[in-house]
């Protein structure tokens, strides 16, 4: 499957999606809904590997799950590196975190782990709608703002 993925060039303007779960069964749920959503999904299996594709391409969707590489909320690799990322470069970003403890559309949890959504892998099932419906609220709400900064930008 990642070769298939990873072939798959990226091209502005592409929906692109960043799926960082190292374990194949959630793999196996997650990465056919997002094709189905048009995205072009790219898988991350390591540390340095996220790192580099998140320093060299653009993602509108990236997937972490908690336990990445058998880390811990507090010492998993990638949520640190998405939070050291710039304000304008991390907006970019629909950052989802696949959660055992956290349920699906928990506000508060995802605002503490400086996330957009949190999705429990009990709701894998669900990925597709969840995802569909919180990127077009977050796109509703976030609208506004970035015309206001595309203008200020090219002042």
């Amino acid at each position: 499957m990642e070769q298939e993925l990873e072939s798959a060039f990226l091209d502005p303007g592409d929906n692109t999606a960043l799926v960082c779960v190292d374990h194949e069964q959630y793999q196996e749920i997650i990465v056919p809904q997002l094709i189905d959503l048009g995205y072009k999904v790219h898988l991350g299996l390591s540390e340095e590997d996220v790192v580099r594709k998140l320093q060299t391409n653009r993602y509108g969707v990236v997937v972490i799950y908690e336990t990445f590489k058998d880390s811990t909320l507090q010492t998993n690799p990638i949520l640190r590196e998405i939070t050291k990322e710039p304000g304008a470069r991390r907006r970019g970003h629909f950052v989802v975190l696949l959660s055992h403890r956290s349920a699906t559309n928990d506000a508060m949890s995802a605002f503490v782990q400086s996330v957009d959504e949190i999705i429990n892998v009990g709701d894998l099932a669900n990925f597709k709608p969840v995802l569909q419906r919180e990127v077009t609220q977050h796109r509703k709400l976030y609208h506004s703002f970035n015309q206001t900064l595309k203008s200020v930008q090219s002042l």
